[in-house]
């Protein structure tokens, strides 16, 4: 049996050109699935989840605006531009109805999409998120990293976000994960950088519609995560209707990357219930 490849794609949507990874189903009936990254990584932090997949499952990986291989066009930048970017996208590719999987910022745009557009929404995974907006604290703290970045650059911030991001164990055990994200943040324009901690630090606050959610969620969160604390998560599962709240534990804040076995098998599990 011929393996399924993963293809690179472009498509144009709006003012922007978006990168994307698609591995096809076989079957015509597939069910969707999409992959929303964090910041400031790209659509490459999700390779281990496409490459698990089974054939009929059709699975989109995105590049958000800005990051990867995806244009920026006007430079403004929110979460709600990001979710209206993935309507046009799954309009312009005729996705009626999809997963949405997201990790960290990718998790904020999939809870805003569902406040958008939640008939083309059938399930949600959302991992390392949470539905709230930024406290002062966690605003000047982004307004702080854009200052660091314009006066000394990509390279320490990487270095200082790689130390948060993992567990500790995984900075050991996973060198070839390490450096994917190191190279995504390198990858990434400073403009991009400081446009999306922008769009963090002025995101609106989810957590009104969390109940109106009549679709599936599945909630995974790395136990040793240092950036979404565990009380956060359980806010959206105390909230959301129909939900399964699932922690990981030698895992900090990618538990895609750092757990990627255990991650794809609670994945799969899910996509077969929706």
């Amino acid at each position: 049996m011929a393996e399924r490849l993963i293809k690179s794609n472009k498509i144009r949507v709006g003012d922007i050109s978006i990168s994307y990874f698609h591995k096809k189903a076989k079957a015509a009936s597939a069910k969707t699935i999409i992959f929303l990254h964090g910041f400031p990584f790209n659509k490459n932090m999700w390779r281990p989840q496409l490459e698990s997949l089974p054939d009929h499952i059709d699975a989109f990986a995105v590049d958000i605006r800005g990051h990867g291989n995806s244009t920026s066009g006007h430079g403004f930048f929110s979460i709600d531009v990001f979710a209206k970017d993935l309507r046009v996208f799954m309009e312009r590719l005729n996705i009626d109805q999809a997963v949405l999987c997201g990790i960290s910022m990718g998790g904020y745009i999939a809870l805003r999409a569902y406040e958008l557009f939640p008939e083309k929404i059938s399930g949600l995974v959302l991992s390392d998120t949470h539905s709230k907006a930024d406290s002062n604290a966690a605003k000047q703290k982004r307004f702080d990293s854009i200052q660091a970045v314009l006066s000394h650059g990509r390279r320490p911030f990487a270095i200082g976000f790689v130390e948060n991001v993992f567990a500790p164990s995984s900075i050991e055990k996973y060198p070839e994960a390490i450096e994917l994200i190191k190279s995504s943040i390198r990858r990434n324009s400073i403009s991009t950088i400081c446009a999306t901690l922008l769009a963090l630090a002025s995101r609106t606050d989810t957590s009104a519609s969390l109940y109106q959610i009549e679709v599936p969620a599945l909630l995974i969160r790395g136990a040793q995560d240092k950036i979404t604390a565990k009380q956060d998560m359980l806010d959206l599962a105390n909230a959301i209707p129909k939900n399964s709240y699932v922690e990981i534990e030698d895992a900090g804040h990618l538990p895609n990357l750092e757990d990627a076995e255990k991650f794809n098998s609670l994945l799969q599990e899910f996509i077969e219930e929706v």
